[in-house]
Formats: structure tokens, C-alpha cells, sequence
């Protein structure tokens, strides 16, 4: 169901005034710190954002996923990270909401609505990337429990999730189990093995995450039985959100670092007149904003086809592929803009320009991308052909 445009503006347009006012000016200096946002985390929670695509019924504030995608860019804008927060915890909650039981949404969707409990999303292994058949994480049945042994890696919110949807093997194929880690809940056997450092992408841990016979209720095996081996099939159509979700923000950094070297070409002057007369700058803006717009238009293609339930895994793939290369090479150009000074911490575009190459990476690399979209294809072609 499609939430009421007049709301959707509404909400859109406090985003981002409160990204304008809050966000941008402390940005950079909390990304150079890499200091978690906690008090910009908090004001999230009080929008209801982590509720974002939630029902109503379970607290949510039951977006349509092209007001979520426009709400993602305007977090972008101001910083990148603040979308990452929202990520993995609304891909957890999708899987909820789409492939639980009544009792698995009834337990869980509300206190993430709230934003009382933050979900991480744990499918990625030392050696097992995109490759998920290389999986090697294990959860063996022992009674009403299960018990889980393996490593993850690319843990974004792992620390401080209260609730990890986790991929693993069991005698079926591959299951998703919701992991509780919040206090009060049972785990024993969870580690954070390590913390990773970045390029970019500060403020918000990245972690591996060990499981040492961890033990799992049976009762949190995603969909309950009918679930066990189901879990790849859960994930891979819920990683449609994902994506949708990294080409939104490849949408808000490329805006950003736009919006950054539009205004530093009308500033800067050489030769007695702004850059921005110069035929080489105004070639460089011109193909930076035509592949904005680009940009924009295939992630709304992307989330409409979503929104109506159809699947999306082409378009929120080819939205991912050209919106997150299209940010990567805007914020390039927005330092070659801005000269010497691109390339100093006093401007933000370094931020960009480090930021950006995350898209490329997340959510399945652009490599898989390609490879998923080509598949796609292929496998209308062969639907259509059979009537």
C-alpha cells in the first residue's frame, strides 16, 4: 500500500531539515573521530524511522519502501553512516515481517519499531562472501535447541544489535535463526572477534563475530519448521530492500557531493571569472547531474516494483550497479572540482570520495550485480517464452 504522498512529503521534508541543521554541521568531525552519532541515533528513534517499513499493527509507521528510499537519501546527504544504522536493521525486520510466524512477529516487530531493540544482519564469512554455497557457520540440532558454531564477517551493527538474523547450515541447507544477544537473553558462546577499520564508512562498527557453541530455541528458526533450509530464499528476496537501500544512499552522497561542487564551481574563481564558466567544468557538472537524476529514477523504478510485490531483483540490482558507480565517480569529480582543496579534510568531499566506494561493495558487489541482473533476464526470457 502506498503511503499517502501529502505524509511522505511531510516526513521527507523534516528529514531533511533536521539532516541540514543536525547532521551536516557535525558530520565530518565525528566521522574523522569515528565516534558513534548516539545522540543523532536517539533522534532517529524518535522519528520512529527504525519502524520505517514495520505495519502499524506491530507499532510501525508502515512506509511504502519509496518513502523509506527517499528518507535513506536525505540521511546520506548528511552522512552516509546514519543510513547504515537503518540497514541492517530493516532487512532483519523485513525478514520478520515477510517470512515469520504470527508469534516471531508479534515478539519481535514491535520492540524493533520502537527502535528498543537494533537487529544486525549476519549472512557474509571470512571465505564466503558472495559465494554463500562456501558457508561453513553450522547450527546442529540438540533437543528444542540448536547449537551454532562458525565465524561472520562484515558485521555492520554487531556490537550493539539486540537482535542478529543469522545464516547457517543445518541438516536441511541453509536456515536463518534470529539471534537475541540483548541483555537479559541467553548468549553465551557470541563474540565480537574483532573490530574492522575503514576507508570510510566511520561511526558505526564493523565487526567479525564468533559463535562457540552458541545455543538457539528452536522457536527462533525464521518461520518457524517450515522455515529449516528455507533460509537462503528468505534472504536473497530480502536483500531486494537492501539494495534499494545502498542505491538510495549512493543517490544522497552523489547529491551531496554535487550539491558541494556546484556551489564551489560558482565560487572559485580563475582567469577573473567563476569556475563554473569554464567549458571543462560545466562538461564535468553536466555528467555528474544527468547521472544523479539517473540514479534517482532507477531506485524509484526499483522501490515502486517492490511496493506493488512484485519481485525486484533486476531493477533493485541495476538501481545498486549504476547508482552506486555513478556516486563513486561524482564524488571523484566533485575533488577534481575542487582542486587541492578537494583533497584537504577541510571540505567534505574527501569524505565522499571515501565514503562512495562502500556502495560498490555492500549489499553483493557490483560483479554480482551484474551477474544477478544478467540471470534475471534470462530467467523472464525463459518465463515469457513459456507463456
Amino acid at each position: 500500500m502506498a503511503t499517502d504522498e501529502s505524509l511522505a512529503d511531510e516526513l521527507v521534508g523534516t528529514i531533511r531539515a533536521w539532516v541540514r541543521k543536525d547532521v551536516v554541521p557535525e558530520a565530518s568531525r565525528l566521522e574523522h573521530a569515528d565516534e558513534y552519532p548516539a545522540d543523532m541515533v536517539a533522534q532517529m528513534r524518535a522519528f520512529g524511522l527504525f519502524g520505517a517499513t514495520i505495519p502499524e499493527e506491530h507499532g510501525g509507521l508502515d512506509l511504502d519502501v519509496m518513502t523509506y528510499a527517499r528518507i535513506v537519501e536525505e540521511l546520506s546527504y548528511g552522512w552516509m553512516t546514519l543510513s547504515g544504522v537503518l540497514n541492517t536493521h530493516m532487512i532483519a525486520s523485513n525478514l520478520i515481517k515477510r517470512f515469520g510466524t504470527d508469534e516471531q512477529r508479534s515478539r519481535w516487530l514491535p520492540r524493533l519499531a520502537s527502535g528498543e531493540v537494533r537487529a544486525a544482519f549476519s549472512l557474509s564469512e571470512p571465505d564466503a562472501g558472495s559465494d554463500t554455497q562456501a558457508m561453513r557457520a553450522k547450527a546442529v540440532p540438540d533437543g528444542d535447541e540448536y547449537v551454532v558454531n562458525g565465524t561472520k564477517m562484515w558485521v555492520t551493527n554487531g556490537e550493539r544489535a539486540g537482535i542478529v538474523a543469522l545464516a547457517a547450515r543445518t541438516p536441511e541447507g541453509i536456515t536463518c535463526f534470529i539471534v537475541e544477544k540483548e541483555p537479559g537473553a541467553r548468549y553465551e558462546g557470541i563474540g565480537v572477534s574483532r573490530h574492522i577499520d575503514k576507508l570510510g564508512y566511520r561511526g558505526i562498527e564493523t565487526v567479525e563475530m564468533t559463535y562457540t557453541d552458541h545455543r538457539v530455541p528452536a522457536a527462533n528458526v525464521l518461520g518457524g519448521p517450515d522455515g529449516l533450509g528455507r533460509g537462503l530464499h528468505f534472504i536473497l528476496s530480502s536483500l531486494e530492500l537492501g539494495r534499494i537501500n545502498i542505491a538510495a544512499r549512493a543517490v544522497g552522497v552523489g547529491r551531496a557531493a554535487f550539491d558541494a561542487a556546484f556551489a564551489y564551481a560558482q565560487e572559485r574563481e580563475t582567469f577573473g571569472v567563476p569556475i563554473a564558466k569554464h567549458q571543462a567544468i560545466q562538461f564535468k557538472l553536466a555528467d555528474m547531474a544527468t547521472k544523479l537524476e539517473a540514479s534517482r529514477l532507477l531506485v524509484r523504478s526499483a522501490a515502486e516494483k517492490f511496493d506493488r510485490g512484485e519481485r525486484a531483483d533486476v531493477e533493485a540490482g541495476m538501481a545498486k550497479l549504476f547508482a552506486s558507480e555513478s556516486a563513486f565517480e561524482i564524488a571523484t569529480e566533485a575533488m577534481r572540482v575542487h582542486g587541492g582543496y578537494g583533497f584537504t579534510t577541510e571540505f567534505p568531499v574527501e569524505r565522499y570520495y571515501r565514503d562512495a566506494p562502500l556502495m560498490i561493495i555492500g549489499e553483493g558487489t557490483n560483479e554480482i550485480q551484474r551477474i544477478v541482473i544478467a540471470r534475471g533476464l534470462l530467467k523472464r526470457a525463459e518465463e515469457a517464452a513459456l507463456g
